[in-house]
């Protein structure tokens, strides 16, 4: 079992990706942002999904950026642009194609 708020991980140097589980066919990971950190819109070769736990923020995918908090989920298809850019201190859960 894993707490996954106890779990997140913060540095004022930019965001945290944590690897936390890998499946047949997926990868998850916790990602979380301090208030005013970035990841720019980018491709990848694989679909994921995001579900926030905490916090507020836009999630980019592809042309469409969506205002998010806490129960929502983001799903961006392989090789479309996804990004975060957190408001207020985000964790999430990404649940991503294992490639």
């Amino acid at each position: 079992m894993i707490d996954l708020l106890k779990a997140a991980e913060f540095s004022a140097t930019g965001p945290v990706k944590k690897d936390l589980m890998k499946t047949a066919g997926s990868n998850i990971v916790l990602v979380c942002l301090e208030a005013g950190q970035v990841i720019p819109p980018h491709p990848e070769p694989y679909a994921v999904v995001f579900v926030v736990l905490q916090g507020e923020g836009v999630i980019t995918s592809g042309i469409t950026e969506n205002s998010v908090k806490p129960q929502h989920l983001v799903s961006v298809k392989k090789d479309e642009n996804r990004g975060i850019r957190c408001n207020q201190q985000m964790v999430l859960l990404g649940i991503r194609e294992d490639v």
